[in-house]
């Protein structure tokens, strides 16, 4: 049985998947340099030199673009790879590395499979989400890895959500479950929220 917290969520993510369906290439293709500025400049502030990010799908903010530069630049990057059991393995981004469907359709990397404990090495975290609200806590869309990942972790790095910046809402429904970001990074811009406890 779903409550009320479950109902909101659901209706939230409904909506914003419709909008960002909606979004025309030439944004898309906007979004995507403004999320590399962004990141590029993040990356450069924190002294980044190995940190886990994700392959985004068309409807995402893009990412393709930075992580290819950044392992171009010699810094470390970890893509997601989806298990059935609810876990991620990890895999080292290449420049040229092959990109295949995942277990839900999303893109994923080929290569050598590093288990869920390679992101404990990481100086950031850079995730996807659904929408993040002005005191940190992230709406992600449902299946619980990105939460389940940061929750586990001994020492959590910062954690960065990707989002549009009509994605950065006053509140976000949330679960006990769900896991606040240190920041949001949209094609514009870089929040920094105030410490988390975890």
């Amino acid at each position: 049985m779903t409550g009320p917290i479950d109902n909101a969520k659901r209706a939230l993510r409904a909506e914003l998947r419709e909008r960002r369906q909606r979004r025309s290439e030439a944004a898309a293709e906007a979004d995507a340099a403004g999320v590399k500025e962004q990141l590029d400049r993040l990356v450069a502030d924190l002294g980044v030199r190995s940190m886990s990010c994700f392959l985004s799908t068309p409807t995402e903010p893009g990412t393709h673009e930075f992580i290819v530069d950044a392992v171009r630049r010699g810094i470390r990057v970890l893509l997601p790879i989806t298990r059935s059991d609810g876990l991620m393995d990890w895999a080292v981004a290449t420049e040229d590395g092959d990109i295949v469907e995942g277990l839900f359709g999303l893109p994923e990397p080929v290569g050598e499979m590093l288990s869920p404990l390679a992101v404990n090495d990481v100086d950031l975290l850079v995730i996807p989400a659904a929408a993040v609200d002005r005191s940190g806590m992230r709406l992600g869309w449902g299946r619980g890895y990105f939460d389940k990942t940061i929750g586990s972790m001994e020492n959590c790095p910062p954690v960065y959500a990707i989002v549009f910046d009509s994605e950065l809402l006053e509140e976000v429904p949330s679960d006990l479950h769900d896991q606040p970001v240190s920041g949001a990074v949209t094609p514009t811009r870089t929040v920094t929220f105030a410490p988390v406890r975890r």
